[in-house]
């Protein structure tokens, strides 16, 4: 499977309270593109609150999340001639990812300021850099060659030329696509296009409740079954409940596996790399919500978006258990 996404660091940032979230008025759980003049003052707010690095973005999270299970990965993004550039190219390659990667020359690469409240909350303030340049003459019909699927995430969508050629030139190919829809201001603002891209080119919907109703306006059930009529496969998670799956007439409810949330940072994207891998071992859908319930609920046992290798090995012998 190959990916395509915003290309960042995530500069993870603990916070005590959300005092800091409001006075920038950022809403707990949403994700706000900032200025670099915005990201400079959010930084000298945070440098009194514990910080770490990681590399970064919904898609490329779920690919490298994925390739560490066993997944033949690739990711298209853009990136500066930098540092955080070079470690993000890095990155994808010791997990054996296939980088399809622009360099801009005239910026510096993107950073997700992840502010992590107590209660495990994540809310992001991004500065999208060399990521939001990557245009649709940076695609190449050969990136897709060898792939089988197409993952998509939805803080792409700012770009309609660029994440509708890609999905075009996928489905060229052969490919299936998967749409993780990201959050729920995203899909507000972006609406009409969101539903476009379902009708026409998607054939897996990843959403959580909150962008579910944003999407259809319907609760969680509901918003399951208009979203199955748009697209062959329709996932919803509905939180400590589980998830939701549906294709066609046929549900399935996917329990949580049971733990202690600490950051639920990359919760989604762990969600959707363990489906997307199942389905790409041809393993029915209910074992593929199984396999994405593991992953994210093992990621919000941990400070950001991975693991130990020895928390690795433990969870791919889980996966192995799951999908046999």
């Amino acid at each position: 499977m190959i990916g395509m996404g915003n290309a960042l660091t995530d500069v993870l940032i603990q916070l005590p309270d959300a005092t800091l979230l409001q006075q920038f008025d950022l809403a707990a759980g949403s994700m706000r593109l900032i200025t670099a003049d915005v990201a400079e003052t959010l930084a000298k707010a945070c440098e009194r609150y514990p910080q770490s690095l990681a590399s970064g973005g919904s898609a490329s999270n779920t690919m490298r999340a994925a390739a560490r299970l066993g997944a033949d990965c690739g990711f298209i993004g853009k990136i500066g001639n930098d540092s955080y550039g070079k470690s993000f190219r890095e990155n994808l390659e010791k997990c054996g990812i296939r980088p399809a990667l622009s360099v801009s020359s005239d910026n510096m690469s993107g950073f997700a300021m992840t502010f992590i409240t107590p209660n495990g909350e994540r809310t992001f303030a991004t500065y999208l850099g060399a990521a939001a340049q990557l245009a649709p003459e940076d695609l190449l019909p050969e990136m897709f060659d060898g792939y089988r699927l197409f993952h998509v995430e939805g803080y792409l969508v700012q770009n309609y030329a660029l994440i509708e050629k890609a999905m075009r030139m996928a489905k060229e190919k052969g490919l299936q696509v998967s749409l993780d829809l990201a959050s729920f201001n995203v899909v507000e603002e972006n609406l009409d296009f969101l539903k476009h891209l379902v009708n026409n080119y998607v054939d897996i919907v990843f959403a959580n409740e909150e962008e579910a109703k944003a999407f259809t306006g319907k609760e969680a059930e509901e918003a399951l079954t208009e979203i199955a009529s748009q697209a062959p496969i329709a996932i919803v998670k509905v939180g400590a409940k589980g998830s939701l799956i549906r294709q066609g007439n046929t549900v399935h409810r996917i329990p949580v596996v049971k733990a202690e949330r600490i950051d639920t940072t990359a919760a989604g994207d762990f969600y959707a790399a363990g489906f997307l891998y199942a389905y790409s071992q041809g393993k029915p859908l209910e074992v593929c919500g199984q396999a994405g319930s593991l992953m994210g609920s093992r990621i919000i046992e941990v400070v950001g978006a991975d693991f130990s290798e020895e928390k690795w090995c433990k969870i791919k012998e889980e996966i192995k258990q799951i999908i046999q």
